[in-house]
Formats: structure tokens, C-alpha cells, sequence
């Protein structure tokens, strides 16, 4: 069950953010109301929730993919065979990305001033987060000879947050939204700075999230 919800939410922040065919977003989701937001694109509340009472979170391990046909995609227009994304630099990005995403996720809410445990309990806010839709413009693969990888941005990716009270399961919120990794018209693109690029996204993704609770603290209990 669990792992079936975690799949509905990619499927929907693909849908939502899938490109020209995107799917209008839902004015309610399984009982959420959306409201608007000044950080993030799409945001979903419970309404009657009082965030008042979580001062510590049980961070999930974040969920991480690529974009369904990125590594296709982009493996028809290399240059060499040398140049292509192989099955296995995908599947190394991915446990690099969840390890680092869970570092980063971890560090804002400790910043933040939330203590984050292992075990349910009355204060604790259950927290899983996504970031998925990736999509790479230039992965700067090693080729046999010299070659540059030039983009104007690093990449994209999506994000998605649900918030579940820890002891009863109950939904509270969820929030998705498409981020731009590297918009700096930096046109030479490195493996090591696509990596840091798309680190300085997800870092200001977790920090909107932490100030985003304390907002809705102010604004507790929701209105309907």
C-alpha cells in the first residue's frame, strides 16, 4: 500500500508537469483543498489541520527518478557510443541523489529547529518527499576524445511533499512543484557542477519547506 502511494504520487507529478500535455491541476486531491502559495507551484491542505503540534519530523527516504524516457532521449542524440548514458551510471546517479537528497532534507529541518526521530509520537510530523522528472540537458559523459557539453541550464526536476500526522496516518498536505537546476546561462556544463546545480535546487526546495511549516503554524487550524 505504501509503496503504491509513493507511485501515485510520481505518476501525478508527471502528469502535472509531463510537458505540453500537462494535466490541469485538481482543485481537491483525496480530500485536500488546494490553496495558494507564494514558494511553490501547487500546495494542498487538510482542511481543520493544526501543524501547531509537530516540533519533531520522521523524515522518509526520498524518492528519486529520471524523467521515463530521459536516457533514451538523450542516448539518440550522442555524439559516440562513449558519450551514451549506460543503465548503470542511471542506477549510480540514483543512489547517489537519494543519499544526498536525505543530507539535505535532514540538515533544514535540524536548521530549522525540528528534531528529526526514527519513531511516531503525537509531535512528530511524517514527512516524504520526491524529487523526480529528471531530466539532465547535458550529463558531460567521458568520450575518447575531447569533447564539451553546452546548455543553458543544468536541467529540470520535480518536486513532491506529503505531510502525514505520524501516529494516525492521517493526509495533511502535499505540495508539488518544477524547479529549474543551474538558470545561470552558464553554457559549459560539467559533470561536477550539474551535480552542484541541481544541489542548490533541492537545497532551496528543503528550506522553502521548513519555512512553509512554520507558516502554516501561524495559519493554524486551516480554514476550510
Amino acid at each position: 500500500m505504501k509503496r503504491h502511494r509513493h507511485f501515485t504520487l510520481v505518476l501525478v507529478a508527471a502528469l502535472l508537469f509531463g510537458g505540453p500535455a500537462a494535466a490541469k491541476a485538481p482543485t481537491t486531491w483525496d480530500g485536500l483543498v488546494q490553496v495558494k502559495s507564494k514558494r511553490l507551484n501547487l500546495v494542498y491542505l487538510q482542511p481543520g489541520a493544526d501543524f501547531r503540534v509537530y516540533t519533531k519530523v520522521m523524515i522518509e527516504p526520498t524518492e528519486v527518478a529520471f524523467a521515463k524516457n530521459w536516457q533514451r532521449d538523450y542516448n539518440r542524440t550522442a555524439s559516440s557510443l562513449s558519450g551514451r548514458v549506460s543503465d548503470s551510471d542511471v542506477q549510480q546517479a540514483l543512489t547517489k541523489a537519494v543519499k544526498a537528497a536525505d543530507d539535505i532534507f535532514t540538515e533544514a529541518w535540524t536548521k530549522g529547529g525540528y528534531m528529526v526521530v526514527t519513531e511516531p509520537g503525537p509531535d512528530v510530523l511524517r514527512v516524504q518527499t520526491g524529487i523526480v522528472n529528471i531530466t539532465v540537458n547535458a550529463p558531460d559523459q567521458p568520450t575518447a576524445g575531447r569533447s564539451y557539453s553546452f546548455s543553458g541550464e543544468a536541467g529540470y526536476a520535480t518536486l513532491f511533499v506529503e505531510a502525514r500526522d505520524s501516529m494516525t496516518g492521517a493526509l495533511l498536505g502535499r505540495a508539488v512543484d518544477q524547479g529549474v537546476a543551474g538558470d545561470n546561462s552558464a553554457a559549459w556544463r560539467t559533470s561536477v557542477s550539474n551535480r552542484a546545480d541541481f544541489r542548490y535546487l533541492v537545497e532551496d526546495w528543503a528550506k522553502a519547506g521548513v519555512r512553509g511549516m512554520t507558516e502554516l503554524k501561524a495559519l493554524s487550524p486551516i480554514k476550510p
